[in-house]
């Protein structure tokens, strides 16, 4: 299978789906920045079915979300997540065939209050038929001057196991001369969120991650310049930092805006940076709407080309797209409804959202391998586009 391809469709999905709910959340139940000093989040619970399609590839599935309190310091938390798989990718047209899979992940976690700091710990679990992911993830908040600054640090270690399926007369089967290959991965946090005034609040944000092992997609190819083909192969270190200044200001009629700017460099020589601006506006008493626009841009890796001369060119090589050079624009509109307003006598609060997010990627040097009839190396380069759908209920209670 095609896991670049499709981590980037659920990264998508996941993170979507949380900006969404605090993008409306927030609003609709009317947090202003006093309120935001160290508290537990309050008892929860989220149900969502998602939707993905595009460039072949379709994502489907559910997902349920519960938060309890424990006495007044302490609170637990439970995600189960599913991902249904199709997938005819352009990556996979032209090395592997068509396949469908299932996802399945499981996280648990704690956090506990103490004073005006927050310690969670937090562990998920994802299964496929060839990928099997663990996540461990420490992090601490301490409120500071008055609770209007707010310093967060994180830390979460993953260990992968990679392994390739293979075809044989008897189905499907684990190629057991690829064997089980190991991914570490560790990533490092640091958040600052400051309240400039009444109406508006200020976020930085670093992240360093640091990766160890096989780094690859075990099914992708690259292709040469007399028509053969062979696996990619990439450095087996990897470590990438990513900046972002977000700032967000309420408006006195409740709505709010939202300005953000980030940039990434790793040591794959790609350099990205993006934009992302949002509008929050309220209806009446129930509906809030939730515009938002995002531009992302990023250079190639070193090793990366779509056509290379040799097999002994250089030593590491890969045509991944998402390691090209491209471009993605995202447009995407949420509309949630406040239950609490219909009188839901035993619940706090609760709301029904609606997202959906458009997406549109044009590469700069990956080119359509899947055209026939032309020569090679001159096909037209590849571009596409995708929809998310996101369907959620939440119950505060």
């Amino acid at each position: 299978m095609q896991k670049t391809d499709k981590a980037v469709a659920v990264a998508v999905i996941r993170k979507n789906k949380y900006l969404n709910k605090v993008a409306a959340g927030t609003i609709a139940l009317g947090i202003t920045f006093p309120l935001m000093a160290a508290i537990l989040p309050a008892d929860r619970f989220d149900a969502l079915l998602h939707s993905y399609n595009g460039g072949g590839m379709e994502i489907n599935g559910p997902s349920l979300f519960i938060r309890k309190m424990l006495g007044t310091n302490t609170s637990v938390s439970a995600n189960y997540y599913v991902d249904s798989i199709s997938s005819a990718s352009i990556d996979v047209i032209t090395s592997a065939s068509p396949y469908k899979e299932e996802r399945k992940e499981y996280s648990v976690g704690i956090e506990y209050l103490h004073d005006k700091s927050i310690m969670s710990v937090n562990y998920s679990n994802s299964e496929e038929n060839d990928y099997q992911a663990k996540t461990y993830s420490v992090s601490i908040s301490q409120d500071f001057f008055g609770d209007l600054t707010t310093l967060s640090m994180g830390y979460a270690r993953g260990n992968d196991i990679v392994q390739r399926i293979v075809n044989s007369p008897s189905g499907k089967i684990l190629d057991l001369n690829f064997g089980s290959q190991n991914t570490d991965r560790h990533n490092f946090r640091l958040g600052l969120s400051q309240i400039l005034s009444k109406y508006m609040l200020l976020g930085l944000n670093y992240e360093l991650i640091t990766d160890k092992g096989f780094l690859n997609n075990p099914y992708r190819q690259v292709r040469f310049a007399d028509g053969s083909k062979a696996f990619e192969n990439y450095p087996n270190t990897r470590s990438s930092n990513a900046v972002s200044a977000q700032l967000k200001y309420y408006l006195p009629y409740r709505a709010a805006i939202t300005g953000e700017l980030g940039i990434f460099n790793d040591t794959w020589a790609i350099n990205a940076s993006h934009l992302k601006l949002a509008y929050s506006h309220p209806i009446k008493n129930n509906w809030i709407i939730d515009l938002r626009y995002r531009y992302y841009d990023q250079s190639r890796a070193s090793f990366y080309s779509d056509l290379f001369s040799a097999a002994d060119a250089q030593t590491y090589l890969a045509r991944d797209k998402e390691l090209s050079s491209f471009n993605n624009q995202t447009i995407g509109l949420s509309v949630s409804y406040d239950l609490s307003q219909d009188g839901w006598k035993r619940v706090d609060k609760g709301s029904i959202n609606i997202a959906f997010d458009h997406m549109i990627f044009d590469y700069q040097d990956f080119r359509d391998a899947s055209i026939q009839g032309i020569e090679i190396g001159t096909e037209p380069l590849y571009s596409f586009s995708s929809n998310v759908i996101q369907i959620y209920l939440s119950i505060w209670y």
